[in-house]
């Protein structure tokens, strides 16, 4: 769909022939009403199992966590007998990896060995949630303090996001920050 919009732009730029513009707009036009049909079908699909659409529903109450990403994170989970978010997380490829030959040491980087596809999917939800999810913000900040990079911090902060959505996901509970807790609490 990009990728239509950008020729369109281009078209409008540079002299382009008339029949052209109008053939990459019937494009545009099209692949909208396709996307439209296809979340149609996911929608339809979703109403059609209760459990399925508990489970978007209470993805949903994570910040950060749009209809898109729910649908992944449950596509992934219900797809796998997941025991742990730690392995969910080494799944799509989140966790912490040395990188080290001999007398030599290496920089800790994630393995992303899973799915880049997934490991993508996470990238603007944590970007959203470092600054809507307080847990995801702490963390984020008390990372930086310790001298890691932004980046570092965003990758901690993608792995912070699966391991919530498996809790959510697993005891079947509302996301409840557990930052809003303890400053209720006191502690």
């Amino acid at each position: 769909m990009q990728r239509e919009q950008n020729r369109l732009e281009k078209a409008l730029i540079v002299r382009t022939p008339l029949e052209v513009e109008q053939s990459i707009k019937q494009m545009i036009a099209s692949l909208n009403e396709e996307i439209a049909r296809l979340q149609g079908q996911r929608d339809d699909h979703i109403d059609r199992h209760p459990q399925l659409k508990q489970d978007i529903k209470l993805l949903r109450t994570i910040p950060g966590i749009g209809m898109q990403t729910a649908v992944r994170i449950c596509a992934l989970y219900r797809s796998r007998n997941f025991t742990s978010a730690a392995q969910m997380a080494a799944f799509v490829g989140l966790v912490p990896k040395m990188h080290e030959s001999g007398q030599q040491r290496g920089r800790v980087m994630l393995s992303k060995k899973g799915s880049a596809v997934l490991r993508a999917a996470l990238y603007l939800p944590a970007v959203v949630s470092k600054k809507y999810n307080p847990d995801i913000a702490a963390q984020y900040a008390r990372l930086l303090q310790r001298q890691k990079t932004p980046m570092q911090a965003l990758g901690a902060a993608m792995r912070k996001l699966v391991h919530i959505c498996f809790g959510v996901l697993k005891h079947q509970t509302v996301y409840q920050s557990r930052q809003l807790e303890i400053s209720a609490t006191g502690a």
